[in-house]
């Protein structure tokens, strides 16, 4: 599976999307403080550049001019102290599906001409994404899905049925703390294998981590890995991303190997060699389900139980269904079956798909004495909203919570987003997620 990549002092988070059509932009600004008012979305310096080993990676390929990481410094994202005698945590962040469309990079540009980004490449996502990245910067890994392949930087971008959306996303997307995206979904080869190439070569200029999707069938064959932390405080997560399919358009001949499609054993058996070659965490990503559906459909739960029964497999998350889906507890393996929308302007008539959640799971080394290895210890979630739903009003993905605490959110807006934040909840733990594990408690994540 997917490039081996080892990542240095790594953290970030998961923000996951959950949407409301009637919540505006009023309760954000369309620059980001943090960040520099001029140049290109990628302009800014990343705090620790990632060294990659990635096969097949061009450093040359890019759709801006600069080199450098769109991610600033963070001064609390550095690695806690510990002593030798405190076992090793971290912590996993994984997010829901970062499906574009025309509402989202109409909001985009008009975002880079607030901020003296003209031309008609220039495409600032920032602003549409700054609202969740403080819960995103404050884990140790922060994964995203980006469902759907990239466009050449100057388009045509297009939306549904066959994407090709704005490259520009991606440092935005590192910017706002993602260290890793899945890439297996139906929409891999949307633009055949151009597309799918093009969009690994963005990830890769902007040293953002990716599995799911491959250029050779060796990198197919290489386990990500990503090491988190210092020295020997450093954790190695594996990385594994699958799809149910994709949408009918054949895999390439001779070249099966570039879309991982959903395979029980081949699951385990990659699970089984990600572990041989370091993991200390395994965590697949599982693209599967029925769309607009609160519920894992049959096929979800099949597949859910047979790989959970693999001691290799830590933890399971998942996409497609575009809205969120509950949080369980499989043959002892943390399942968050579905993580809605991060970033969408799908289908108004849908209300919930302009709802996500972001799910952040820790992990504590066990005791040598005991059966070694990782467990969860704590499980938080994140519900969040995408606006944008009205063409006059710019498209923001907004943490729920932190939102209605914000003295200056709008009162129109309350009652839709307490009536999101309890539909999130609510579908989050409908399976009993908060009462699976005595010893693991499953909360709400705040800032």
């Amino acid at each position: 599976m997917g490039a081996v990549l080892w990542l240095a002092d790594r953290v970030a988070v998961v923000a996951v999307a959950t949407a409301s059509v009637a919540i505006f932009a009023a309760v954000g600004c369309t620059t980001d403080p943090r960040s520099p008012d001029s140049g290109d979305p990628a302009a800014s310096s990343s705090d620790v550049p990632p060294t990659q080993r990635q096969s097949g990676q061009d450093p040359e390929s890019s759709p801006e001019s600069s080199p450098e990481s769109s991610r600033e410094p963070d001064p609390e994202r550095s690695p806690k102290s510990k002593s030798a005698h405190q076992p090793r945590t971290v912590s996993l962040l994984v997010s829901g599906d970062v499906l574009l469309s025309e509402e989202t990079w109409r909001t985009a540009r008009a975002d880079a001409g607030k901020s003296r980004r003209h031309g008609s490449r220039r495409l600032d996502f920032r602003p549409m994404l700054r609202g969740v990245a403080p819960v995103l910067r404050s884990a140790d890994l922060a994964v995203c899905h980006l469902e759907t392949p990239l466009a050449p930087a100057g388009g045509p971008f297009a939306g549904y049925p066959a994407f090709s959306v704005p490259p520009q996303v991606v440092p935005a997307l590192r910017h706002v703390g993602f260290d890793a995206c899945t890439t297996a979904s139906n929409h891999s080869l949307d633009r055949g294998t151009d597309g799918l190439e093009r969009t690994l070569k963005t990830l890769d200029r902007y040293g953002v981590a990716h599995d799911g999707t491959g250029r050779t069938a060796q990198e197919q064959r290489e386990p990500l890995l990503l090491d988190v932390g210092d020295g020997d405080k450093a954790v190695t997560i594996a990385l594994l991303s699958y799809t149910f399919g994709t949408n009918g358009i054949p895999l390439p001949t001779g070249q099966q190997w570039a879309v991982s499609l959903i395979d029980p054993a081949r699951i385990v058996g990659e699970a089984a060699a990600a572990r041989r070659a370091g993991a200390d965490v395994v965590a697949v990503a599982l693209h599967a389900g029925t769309e607009y559906v609160t519920a894992p459909d049959d096929y979800q739960t099949a597949v859910v139980d047979e790989i959970t029964r693999s001691p290799d497999i830590d933890v399971v998350f998942g996409h497609h269904a575009h809205v969120p889906q509950p949080i369980d507890r499989v043959n002892g393996t943390w399942v968050a079956y579905g993580l809605g929308n991060f970033v969408a302007a799908q289908q108004t008539a849908q209300r919930l798909t302009y709802r996500g959640v972001s799910v952040r799971f820790e992990f504590t080394e066990r005791p040598p004495r005991s059966a070694g290895g990782f467990t969860v210890t704590d499980v938080g979630y994140l519900p969040t909203a995408i606006t944008g739903a009205d063409p006059n009003r710019p498209t923001r993905v907004l943490d729920i919570r932190a939102t209605l605490d914000a003295p200056n959110t709008p009162r129109r807006l309350l009652p839709g987003l307490r009536a999101d934040l309890k539909a999130v909840r609510a579908d989050v733990l409908s399976r009993g997620a908060d009462r699976a594990d005595p010893d693991v408690g499953v909360h709400l994540l705040r800032r």
